[in-house]
């Protein structure tokens, strides 16, 4: 039977959730929507949460507190999921693509202080495969942050967990996300003040903005579940990097010391060609896929600065692809899967 790639990790107690706003008929924003605010904001410790349809949505809301001028530029990375790209352009402003370590997949410091002198206004930060970068870096810079901790939002650095460093954090709950709702995002502002920006227009939403109950119930479950799910992935983690070590491919290495990255995916940087390990994968009944095939420079390779600049992010999405891990998976096809990686040619 063939491991697939790719899992949400529902399992009965999620399930019963769903059902039960189904049984209610309270399907839209309502009860749910804000017991899940509540869960997402005493879980990151913040002032305030709101929870929409889409993460375009949380961005469209971040970006409206700083009242930018149209065609400011945002700057994002290579690796970002392409929503990103789109949403930056139907809100009248310009994406800032940059490029991106090869070690780790994520924005150095000095490519964004370029990007600051070439007119960045904002930076909004992917935090790739679960990797926090140094934040007191990043800080030190002086420009708005949105973090995109969508893949990372169980990471932390010491005491503060990833989502709480920036002026607004975006917490994706979409099919692949790290936690899901089957669709969603939560718009997170850790420091009053913003909270009293966003609210203002947080009070003049409509509805149809709003996450719905069916899929706040999702979340709720999941963030609940958060803890015991990481666990149980960090422990496939660690088997598959010992797997990995034995051949001559690599993984994601973090930027930082001190600091606990979530367990989003298990990308492994090729030194070969991709073809030869998905035949490879393939026949031994595994799934698996280019990890940033979503990406900006995915889609965006030929246009402007993702085609000129980005070098990096290109050899990235050409020659990383990620493995199933996910809870789900079980101790069997786990250990299974590490045998392939400890082989890959």
């Amino acid at each position: 039977m063939k491991i697939q790639l790719y899992s949400s990790t529902i399992r009965r107690k999620e399930m019963d959730a769903v059902l039960s706003c189904l049984v209610e008929e309270k399907t839209g924003p309502g009860e749910l929507n804000l017991r899940l605010v509540q869960s997402v904001k005493e879980y990151f410790g913040v002032s305030g949460v709101v929870a929409l349809r889409s993460p375009a949505l949380a961005l469209k809301y971040a970006l409206k507190t700083f009242q930018l001028e149209q065609d400011s530029k945002i700057m994002i990375s290579a690796l970002a999921p392409d929503w990103q790209y789109s949403a930056i352009v139907d809100l009248g402003y310009v994406p800032m693509v940059l490029d991106v370590s090869l070690s780790n997949g994520l924005v150095e410091v000095e490519t964004i202080k370029q990007g600051i002198l070439d007119g960045g206004k904002i930076l909004l930060y992917h935090e790739t495969s679960g990797m926090l970068p140094n934040m007191e870096d990043l800080l030190e810079l002086g420009i708005p942050i949105i973090e995109d901790i969508s893949q990372s939002s169980l990471a932390s650095i010491g005491e503060k967990k990833a989502g709480t460093f920036g002026v607004f954090s975006i917490l994706g709950l979409e099919e692949r996300d790290l936690l899901t709702a089957g669709g969603g995002a939560c718009l997170i502002a850790p420091l009053s003040r913003d909270w009293a920006a966003l609210r203002n227009l947080v009070e003049k939403m409509p509805l149809t903005d709003k996450l719905p109950d069916i899929n706040a119930a999702l979340a709720f479950v999941q963030l609940k579940e958060s803890a015991k799910n990481e666990e149980i992935r960090k422990g496939m983690y660690e088997m598959y990097m010992r797997s990995l070590m034995q051949g001559r491919h690599k993984s994601l290495v973090s930027a930082i010391e001190n600091g606990n990255q979530a367990v989003f995916s298990f990308p492994v940087l090729l030194e070969s060609g991709m073809k030869d390990v998905k035949q490879y994968a393939a026949k031994k009944e595994i799934e698996i896929a280019p990890a940033f095939e979503n990406s900006v420079v995915a889609f965006r390779s030929e246009e402007g600065e993702a085609a000129e600049k980005c070098i990096n992010a290109k050899s990235m999405f050409l020659r990383c692809v990620n493995f199933p891990l996910y809870p789900m998976l079980g101790n069997a096809q786990a250990s299974k899967i590490a045998k392939i990686l400890a082989t890959l040619p």
